[in-house]
């Protein structure tokens, strides 16, 4: 039961991780989220291995390092995430080497097992002698942790009544819910002599998981506001981790179980591992082709025909369309609107070489209007005079009745 509680919540926390980590992979504010929530996990497995898998001939020194080492750097993530969101802006790097040094001196002092002096674990119950040094690094660990809140809360005061206020106010009862269970099952109760909430500290992560995944889905906490909203995707990295998801529990149901079953049904001899490991490494190339061809068929060959459709519009076969089945995600929604984008780039330019053409032939008559105008005001000028001399001939030549008649008939 316990196992699977650990898994359950390892494979929640895998799963809000990866979802604000590719809604906006270069976000200051989704980086510095999905590495606390890796860190959280890291917790999780670390009580997992430790309250499953135990094996009490090897210590507890391991654990209780790595219980403080993951701790704090929970907390550094966590004040990290307070400075950028949500205005996803800079880490102030002076600030952070001078609240963050004390970790050079802690972190290796854990490692080295300095924070105790004697550690045990028999019959369920623990047996630790702290040193002073301990008491320093859980309280360096709630100072951050508090200071953390503190910056989230004035920035809740800033933006309440917004949707950036909303989100914040999650964020703030998930860490204030997670941050009391924890520390009431993790510190307070151990402290009184009573472990039986320690090794169930996973569930309690449960609550902060969930108001975050409540606020993801009213409030659009982490979700990458885009031009691609309106499109309503489904990411295609989200179809590469759930095909790679999918084809890894194929391959485990398929041929890991009946192999394991298989090479280790007479005892875990040196042959049986032979047999497992020579069947394993055959059967993985199966799973590994196929999801190999199925991300060629999801990725790589849409890609490939946008790019050669891209190619002919630049060699000048405007109009040229990509053949692809319609999806909903960011391939599908490239192929639709290149489609577009040459279908009007097709269109203008017809547009364009129609009004080039009736341009010319304006130019041609008003070419001709102009020339027209030219040669009749060349001929008009001489006409004009010879007309004006030959009135006067007329009205003033009365001496020669024969040349009057002439010009009176030829005028």
């Amino acid at each position: 039961m316990l196992v699977l509680l650990h898994l359950f919540v390892s494979c929640v926390l895998v799963l809000l991780g990866f979802y604000v980590f590719v809604a906006n992979p270069r976000s200051r504010a989704n980086q510095t989220f999905a590495a606390f929530i890796a860190f959280l996990a890291a917790w999780n497995t670390k009580d997992l291995i430790f309250w499953n898998f135990h094996d009490e001939s090897i210590g507890v020194e391991w654990w209780i390092a790595s219980s403080f080492v993951i701790a704090l750097l929970m907390q550094y993530s966590l004040v990290v995430f307070a400075w950028v969101f949500p205005e996803n802006s800079r880490t102030p790097r002076k600030r952070a080497a001078i609240l963050f040094s004390p970790g050079l001196i802690l972190i290796p002092a854990a490692v080295a097992g300095a924070l105790w002096t004697g550690a045990e674990f028999t019959d369920g119950r623990f047996s630790i002698q702290f040193t002073a040094l301990a008491y320093f690094f859980v309280a360096y660990i709630y100072f951050l942790f508090i200071y953390g809140g503190i910056v989230l809360f004035r920035k809740y005061q800033n933006l309440r009544g917004t949707q950036q206020g909303q989100q914040l106010a999650s964020i703030l009862w998930a860490l204030v819910i997670t941050g009391v269970l924890i520390t009431l099952s993790n510190v307070i109760l151990p402290m009184l002599g009573i472990y039986v909430l320690l090794p169930f500290s996973a569930v309690f992560i449960l609550p902060g998981v969930l108001i975050y995944a409540y606020a993801i889905s009213n409030f659009h906490l982490f979700s990458l506001q885009s031009v691609l909203d309106q499109f309503r995707l489904f990411p295609l990295a989200y179809k590469v981790a759930l095909i790679i998801a999918s084809v890894a529990i194929f391959s485990f149901l398929i041929f890991q179980i009946p192999i394991v079953w298989w090479a280790f049904q007479e005892g875990m001899t040196v042959e049986a591992w032979r047999r497992y490991l020579v069947f394993s490494i055959i059967t993985a190339m199966i799973p590994n082709l196929l999801l190999v061809l199925l991300i060629v068929r999801s990725v790589s060959r849409p890609l490939h025909r946008i790019a050669v459709a891209a190619v002919k519009v630049t060699n000048g076969e405007y109009g040229t369309q990509v053949d692809l089945r319609k999806s909903n995600d960011e391939i599908g929604v490239l192929a639709d609107s290149f489609n577009n984008m040459s279908r009007k780039l097709a269109s203008d330019i017809e547009q364009i070489k129609e009004m080039n053409e009736h341009l010319l032939r304006t130019d041609r008559l008003a070419a001709m209007g102009t020339l027209s105008a030219g040669v009749a005001h060349e001929v008009n000028n001489p006409l004009a005079s010879i007309s004006s001399l030959i009135q006067m001939l007329q009205t003033y030549g009365r001496s020669n009745i024969e040349t009057v008649d002439t010009l009176t008939l030829n005028s």
